[in-house]
């Protein structure tokens, strides 16, 4: 009895960890017959697991969606990576985000091994998530839309979705889903655009109507070290498509000396004045970097004339946000 709990439990654990199983596949790997392996499954389908069976060369096994959660079968490592990743999860944009995932770790480390709960509480003592301040552009996530892509790049299933990209320029796409990446309070996802030809990143708060294909893909070779490295790249790159200058009226050797690692792009105009690329992802962010330039030197600004009109509109309202009988308000004439 024990022998045959064991192995209906590594079964279990095997239709888990993949999205179809030839029947053939899992005799083998749980070294018994097909005959044997079809009364398991029934074993399994009387416990409350729905369990899909095909017919045909490519027919198999397969653990589906039932109308109730039935208990998971999780490895010590497994488990206090998913606790772990819970409470991270709060920190990460997630619809309901906060109150979702704290309600589901207290139910989670309530039936931990007490070995299980310290290894859990070892490894959150250095894991540090960022919880920057909230921007304006801030965008909830839908948990469901994360499963469904999730699943889509563990099963390497080609999807379609809707996208609405920062332009206001809105698309169908057609991909092959690699990874999904969390990065600066944003979910971003990685694939392969059929369409364009070429590795893309998407943000999955802007993605509707998502749907799978059932067409399954060999996996591509990333042009990065991993995804998280991928996106950072990509984000980097579209920080840089804004951009201007400022020419200080600062030697380029001084200057470097003041700015340090900030002006490596920075280059000499002659012996007096240095030219320092700007740039960012906003124009707010651009002149952002101003402040860093020291009192009592001089410089003038140029770019784009949108990007000269902003700095201009910007430097008005804040001149006039100074009370005109303040010591330090400039004079208005």
């Amino acid at each position: 009895m024990a022998e045959t709990t064991s192995r209906i439990l590594a079964l279990l654990n095997l239709l888990q960890t993949h999205r179809q199983w030839g029947g053939g596949d899992l005799a083998q790997r749980l070294g018994v017959t097909e005959r044997t392996l079809r009364r398991d499954i029934e074993r399994l389908r009387e416990l409350g697991y729905r369990v899909g069976a095909t017919r045909g060369a490519a027919g198999g096994y397969r653990l589906e969606a039932g109308s109730q959660l039935p208990p998971l079968l999780l490895t010590d490592d497994e488990a206090v990576t998913m606790a772990i990743g819970l409470r991270v999860a709060a920190t990460q944009g997630l619809s309901d985000g906060e109150l979702t995932t704290l309600s589901a770790l207290a139910k989670f480390e309530q039936v931990l091994p007490a070995a299980l709960r310290q290894r859990v509480n070892a490894v959150a003592g250095f894991v540090q998530p960022q919880s920057p301040y909230p921007r304006p552009d801030d965008a909830s996530v839908s948990q469901e839309l994360l499963g469904q892509l999730a699943l889509a790049c563990r099963d390497r299933e080609r999807i379609r979705f809707h996208y609405a990209a920062a332009s206001g320029v809105e698309s169908d796409r057609v991909v092959e889903p690699h990874t999904l990446v969390a990065a600066a309070r944003r979910w971003f996802f990685v694939c392969w655009d059929l369409q364009r030809d070429e590795w893309r990143t998407f943000r999955v708060d802007r993605m509707t109507r998502f749907f799978g294909t059932r067409v399954h893909f060999e996996p591509r070779e990333l042009p990065a070290e991993d995804a998280a490295a991928f996106v950072a790249s990509a984000l980097a790159s579209l920080r840089r498509r804004l951009s201007g200058e400022a020419h200080l009226r600062m030697p380029l050797a001084e200057m470097r000396e003041r700015f340090g690692p900030w002006s490596a792009e920075a280059s000499a105009i002659d012996a007096e004045w240095t030219n320092w690329p700007i740039n960012g992802d906003s124009f707010e962010t651009m002149l952002s970097a101003l402040v860093w330039i020291p009192a009592g030197v001089e410089y003038t600004l140029h770019g784009p004339p949108e990007f000269l009109a902003f700095a201009a509109d910007a430097a008005e309202r804040m001149r006039s946000a100074v009370p005109a009988n303040s010591p330090v308000a400039p004079a208005r004439g």
